[in-house]
């Protein structure tokens, strides 16, 4: 039987880096709640699985939501190709590194290479977003709303009200009960273009904060 949502509740503080690249929401859409705890994922140098560090609840659906503190996992939603995946919290390094499509939203701030040589697809980052976001993206967008140290190899190219993002910033208040800004869902974005080494452009759009108008 489907669920509408696949949650992973973190059991316990981590005390070491976990890495869970594969861990998406188009890979949890054809399995069970058994299935998904059996995942691979790798703590430290020890290869685990999913269920020894969350729990498990929902199965069948391209739609996962994960709780608890992410600071220390890493590769959230990396290579993911379809689906929604929201991060409740903070998130590690590598979020959505090599993303081919889909949607992952991050409710806090992201690390270092969130993005990084993403093909297709949308990250949105309500907190900070970490050095190196991406760096060798040929295609896909970067929503930030809590800043963004803004690659060099990207370039300005306008400030403007981009309708996309408040179509997908409205959605996410109605769909998953997010508390959003209005004047993030009406606000300007600085539109970034890159990158600069790949024929194609991704996109990075900063919101511009009413107070820097």
């Amino acid at each position: 039987m489907s669920s509408d949502v696949v949650t992973l509740s973190l059991c316990a503080p981590l005390t070491e880096p976990l890495r869970v690249e594969g861990l998406t929401a188009d890979r949890v859409a054809g399995l069970s709640e058994r299935e998904i705890a059996a995942l691979p994922v790798w703590s430290g140098a020890r290869e685990a699985h999913v269920g020894d560090f969350f729990h498990v609840h929902g199965e069948r659906s391209d739609r996962l939501l994960i709780s608890g503190s992410l600071t220390n996992v890493h590769g959230v939603g990396a290579r993911m190709a379809g689906g929604e995946l929201l991060v409740e919290g903070d998130g590690g390094c590598g979020v959505g590194q090599g993303m081919t499509g889909g949607l992952v939203v991050v409710g806090g701030d992201v690390g270092v290479d969130a993005a990084r040589a993403m093909l297709a697809g949308t990250l949105v980052v309500f907190g900070r977003t970490g050095g190196g976001a991406g760096r060798g993206s040929k295609r896909g967008s970067i929503v930030a709303l809590g800043g963004i140290d803004v690659p060099v190899t990207y370039w300005l190219a306008c400030t403007y009200e981009p309708p996309h993002v408040r179509v997908l910033l409205t959605y996410l208040r109605r769909r998953y009960g997010l508390t959003i800004d209005d004047r993030m869902i009406n606000g300007k974005y600085r539109r970034y273009c890159g990158d600069a080494g790949n024929p194609e452009r991704g996109e990075i759009l900063e919101w511009v904060r009413s107070a820097d108008h």
